[in-house]
């Protein structure tokens, strides 16, 4: 079946907060632009929300909790699927690894240099919250 079959990749990204609401970023080792919202791919029999803890926790020992569905796109030309999380910041103390040698809180006005899809990404979820966390009339 395999053979015949075309096949893709799952990512998995996630804008998680903490106390703060300031956004989780990684300083990743291996990319042009080095900071960016944590990710990575699935592995089989792995629910997306699982992949997202486990390569967080992979990559720095850090400890979130994934929550709720953001965005779903794909990428025709690299035959990706990637799909985004937004969630909180548990706990954890950091422990650097090869592909992530930093981590950071930051405020919305505050971020470094991001690539523009990764700060849609940070405004949709923002916007998400607001709304989640608006008090509901009585």
């Amino acid at each position: 079946m395999r053979f015949f079959q075309s096949q893709f990749l799952v990512g998995v990204t996630g804008v998680l907060f903490n106390e703060k609401n300031e956004v989780l970023l990684f300083k990743h080792t291996y990319r042009k632009h080095p900071w960016a919202l944590p990710g990575g791919y699935m592995k089989a029999g792995e629910h997306p929300k699982e992949t997202l803890e486990r390569e967080i926790k992979e990559e720095s020992n850090l400890v979130v909790s994934v929550d709720d569905s953001l965005k779903t796109r794909t990428d025709r030309e690299g035959a990706r699927l990637d799909i985004c999380y937004t969630g909180v910041f548990i706990g954890g103390e950091f422990a650097p690894s090869q592909e992530v040698s930093a981590y950071g809180f930051f405020p919305q006005d505050k971020m470094p240099l991001l690539r523009s899809n990764q700060v849609f990404l940070i405004d949709q979820a923002l916007q998400q919250k607001r709304l989640k966390d608006k008090p509901k009339p009585t």
